[in-house]
């Protein structure tokens, strides 16, 4: 897989501003439905071997309101998959999860884009926002595949995401909301982290709400907590990057983000020993 040539960040600060960027690569935007799922697909252009992500969307969610994340990522040179199903009010955690696991499925077992791009079934991560982060929970706790999970602002979910977390033992980053009033990281993100099984890192988010990670507006800010934050999209987008960069590909230049703290989203709880930046 192609790298770029930009050295490793020194600080925090600067790897933050570093990958809170869009990367180098173009990036294709597709629809998962023409190979099966309903959903969302970002891409880079082209490149072969490359890692993929997929991604769960919180309780009510459009994919659309993770465009930009989304694009983000897959500007690094990572595919992204998005399925958009089960966004009803009784929404089923565990068929969201199976589909987090079919959009892998997908990913890898489809030729995207013009032909040009192929993913390595050994570079799969899972991540999501509220719901969707406990989904993911749930797929990596069912998939040996996976390698990597990050969560947002991740919702306890049936069956439960703080019980299958003593399954995973890949590397985990999970941001939590600080000032979520759904999701309380006391009762959701916390003990997700301090169940996992792996190498986990936890961080909370000072100015982030429920909805803080969402793109746009939507009707479901009549309802649910919280609304759109740029500064914790940033957050995310860098954090998300540099982590499934490192635990993926082993791309090092994100290292001094992943172990200190950055500004407005220090460390909690780092239980790592280092692995998220020497996975």
């Amino acid at each position: 897989m192609a790298r770029t040539a930009t050295k490793t960040a020194k600080t925090p600060k600067k790897a933050l501003e570093e990958f809170s960027r869009r990367g180098p690569h173009e990036v294709l935007h597709g629809d998962l439905a023409l190979v099966g799922l309903p959903g969302t697909v970002c891409t880079p252009r082209s490149g072969r071997g490359l890692p993929a992500v997929a991604f769960g969307h919180g309780w009510l969610q459009p994919s659309e309101r993770y465009a930009e994340l989304l694009r983000h990522l897959a500007s690094w040179g990572i595919v992204v998959a998005a399925p958009d199903t089960h966004r009803g009010m009784f929404a089923s955690h565990r068929l969201l999860a199976s589909d987090l696991r079919s959009a892998l499925d997908l990913c890898v077992g489809v030729r995207l884009g013009e032909g040009e791009i192929s993913v390595d079934p050994k570079h799969l991560g899972v991540a999501g926002h509220a719901m969707g982060g406990g989904c993911g929970v749930l797929a990596a706790a069912e998939d040996e595949r996976v390698r990597a999970v990050a969560t947002l602002a991740a919702s306890e979910t049936t069956p439960s995401a703080i019980g299958a977390a003593s399954r995973v033992s890949v590397p985990g980053l999970h941001i939590a909301a600080q000032e979520d009033l759904l999701a309380p990281p006391v009762s959701n993100a916390e003990p997700i982290a301090r169940a996992w099984s792996g190498p986990t890192q936890l961080r909370t988010a000072k100015k982030a709400s429920h909805l803080a990670f969402t793109e746009g507006r939507h009707w479901t800010e009549l309802l649910l907590h919280g609304k759109s934050h740029y500064g914790s999209q940033r957050l995310a987008r860098a954090l998300l990057t540099a982590f499934f960069l490192r635990t993926l590909t082993g791309d090092k230049r994100g290292e001094a983000l992943l172990t200190g703290d950055a500004s407005g989203c220090p460390i909690d709880t780092d239980h790592s020993t280092g692995a998220l930046a020497k996975a």
